[in-house]
């Protein structure tokens, strides 16, 4: 059974999923952007500088000309729109980051500030952790990495019972934060006993990393769970230096 947080926690969460709405967009928006350039020939272009529209008018196409004026407008007009998302996604990250300095936090804003005092984890990754997992409240580690989609399907059928490897059925959101920060985690905290298991047991082909990588990261989420809720320091971890 997947533990239901509060009302507050679930409305919360909405920023988070918002921000990651707002980023696809504007991936799409740059995308489409260089699509219509592309036809025309035209020079290196990236629409997310702030000089953007200066640089737009200074275009030219394969042939030396001056864009077309369709073309013309119908990027300027996509770059109202992106300017638009640029504007919301500082919103939402400033009110993100003004977590870390609020000095009477409720649990679920403890919590990302005392994540974010791990090296290697960032206000991000601390927010979705905690908004998209640890406001839930978990019997134990096993529930969380279930509920994160991280831990293994059992086969079970006659006399045969094995696992077929890893699910995926649960919060993608959660999970993948979880495997970028199993990779970051090797380079931050070299120290760290996840990390010390992860290279005796990972070998060395491509593969097998990929492979091992996910059973870090489910390792990883119960240890920065436990720190999260419970003050426990992962062994090994470092923690950032006081600002």
């Amino acid at each position: 059974m997947v533990p239901i947080p509060a009302e507050a926690d679930e409305d919360a969460r909405r920023r988070v999923r918002e921000r990651a709405e707002l980023i696809s967009e504007r991936v799409g928006l740059v995308n489409r952007i260089g699509a219509v350039l592309a036809t025309l020939g035209a020079g290196e272009y990236n629409p997310l500088r702030r000089d953007r529209r200066q640089r737009l008018d200074e275009l030219q196409t394969a042939l030396g000309d001056s864009l077309p004026t369709n073309a013309h407008a119908k990027i300027a007009r996509m770059l109202d729109r992106l300017e638009l998302l640029l504007i919301q996604i500082t919103e939402l990250e400033q009110s993100r980051d003004a977590v870390l300095e609020d000095e009477n936090p409720d649990r679920a804003s403890s919590m990302i500030q005392q994540l974010a005092k791990l090296r290697g984890i960032g206000v991000q990754s601390a927010t979705v952790l905690v908004r998209e997992g640890f406001v839930r409240e978990f019997a134990n580690g096993k529930a969380l990495g279930s509920y994160a989609g991280l831990t293994a399907t059992p086969y079970s059928s006659g006399g045969i019972e094995r696992e077929q490897g890893i699910g995926k059925a649960g919060n993608a959101r959660l999970r993948t934060v979880m495997v970028e920060l199993a990779w970051l985690w090797q380079r931050y905290q070299p120290g760290s006993a996840q990390v010390r298991w992860f290279r005796e047991r990972g070998g060395t082909g491509r593969r097998v990393r990929k492979v091992m990588v996910v059973a870090l990261a489910r390792k990883l989420l119960i240890a920065v769970w436990r720190f999260a809720t419970q003050g426990v320091v992962p062994e090994g971890a470092v923690m950032k230096p006081a600002s």
